[in-house]
């Protein structure tokens, strides 16, 4: 069952799904719709979940399950890879590209680099230790806040800022 994204308590647990691309203003509301349909009849073993969705800039999905009602198994995941491997396809999105790390650079920018370039993008200065990124593998609605975004030197990318630092 649907539930609005802010209801949801924040130990509810997350899926963050990252796009190619930035999805146009019509790829967006239909990408809605569908997801609204996918979490209204969302289940576990036929049970219902509380479930919701948000859209961040245009380029990101989170999907969310209170694990507190319904606590979500292989089954049910399983059915929220399905929905977004058939938006992918009907948008030609690809959202299961783990290769591509997402910076923030402004509201409106969100770039993205193959883990390959990451280096030389970090010495052509195109990002740097305070550049915002984002952590995908949080765990929970409360860490959105607590640390979804964060400045690149703070997270896992701090290797390639100590590493170029060392060779200064």
């Amino acid at each position: 069952m649907f539930i609005p994204f802010e209801s949801l308590p924040d130990h509810s647990r997350i899926w963050i799904y990252q796009s190619n691309r930035k999805f146009s203003a019509s790829e967006k509301d239909i990408i809605a719709q569908e997801l609204l349909l996918f979490t209204e009849q969302w289940q576990v073993h036929g049970q219902p979940m509380k479930t919701s969705f948000k859209m961040y800039f245009d380029q990101f999905i989170i999907l969310a399950a209170d694990e507190g009602f319904n606590a979500a198994s292989g089954c049910s995941i399983d059915g929220s890879v399905r929905i977004l491997k058939t938006l992918g396809t009907q948008f030609n999105i690809d959202f299961f590209d783990r290769d591509k790390v997402a910076f923030k650079k402004d509201e409106n920018n969100i770039l993205l680099f193959p883990l390959s370039a990451l280096k030389e993008k970090f010495s052509q200065g195109v990002w740097e230790k305070d550049t915002l990124t984002f952590n995908n593998l949080i765990a929970t609605k409360g860490d959105i806040e607590k640390g979804w975004i964060a400045t690149a030197g703070s997270t896992w990318l701090k290797r390639y800022v100590a590493h170029e630092a060392m060779n200064l």
